[in-house]
């Protein structure tokens, strides 16, 4: 018996290296995939900036090389908000998404805030240690490069979201939309919202779970994934 596709879609400032240890957590249930969205991890970049329309492209030229007509997609963060745009205009080629982390309540003061943490200088001096895992997780590209995109693709965001209601109302697969009860980023609000916008929208809530993939309990974050598919 064949295993469903799986395809694992990693955040902003992320790569697919950090999903190494969750794929071996659902290799025996799934046929695991992951790619790395262009100008991260070993991709570098082919156009002078970053949007979530491209990383939905990235994924619809993924599936048709590896000859995948649907996938069941887990998205970390931005990666989840990437699976959800997709969703809506290509839905033939998602059969269900599950997110954690992803932030929904995008507008000007909100990306205003993430934004401001996008500072390469101030990056080196403040968090010297998360530069060089940038530096790792970004080989053929600047580090930097990739945190300057990725401010502007927030400010863009911010001024025009492309998920609101009406958007996630059209989407008629399977969705679980997770949360960690200690995520500094995202708030049980905004992921409420896109829950009850969903018309087959499930809500978790994972216990003692930061934002960031790499403090996350890869145990639990594999058997959520795996409950959220086979009870489907």
């Amino acid at each position: 018996m064949n295993k469903p596709t799986l395809l694992l879609l990693h955040g902003a400032l992320g790569s697919k290296q950090q999903f190494e240890p969750l794929s071996k957590a659902l290799e025996e249930h799934f046929d695991v995939h992951s790619l790395d969205f262009d100008g991260h991890g070993s991709v570098p970049a082919s156009r002078q900036t970053f949007r979530i329309e491209h990383f939905a492209e990235d994924v619809a030229l993924y599936l048709e090389r590896q000859n995948l007509s649907s996938v069941h997609i887990f998205g970390y963060s931005m990666g989840g908000y990437v699976a959800l745009y997709l969703a809506n205009r290509q839905p033939d080629r998602i059969q269900s998404i599950t997110t954690l982390g992803t932030k929904f309540a995008w507008n000007p003061e909100t990306a205003a805030k993430e934004a401001s943490m996008l500072n390469p200088e101030r990056m080196k001096e403040k968090i010297p240690g998360f530069v060089k895992r940038l530096e790792i997780l970004h080989p053929a590209s600047d580090w930097a490069s990739v945190v300057e995109k990725t401010k502007e693709m927030m400010i863009t965001l911010g001024n025009a979201p492309l998920l609101d209601a009406t958007a996630l109302e059209a989407i008629q697969q399977r969705v679980r939309i997770s949360i960690g009860d200690r995520d500094e980023m995202v708030t049980l609000e905004e992921t409420v919202f896109a829950h009850k916008a969903l018309p087959a929208g499930e809500l978790a809530v994972l216990p003692n779970t930061p934002h960031v993939l790499e403090k996350v309990n890869i145990e639990r974050l594999s058997m959520m994934i795996i409950d959220g598919l086979t009870s489907s």
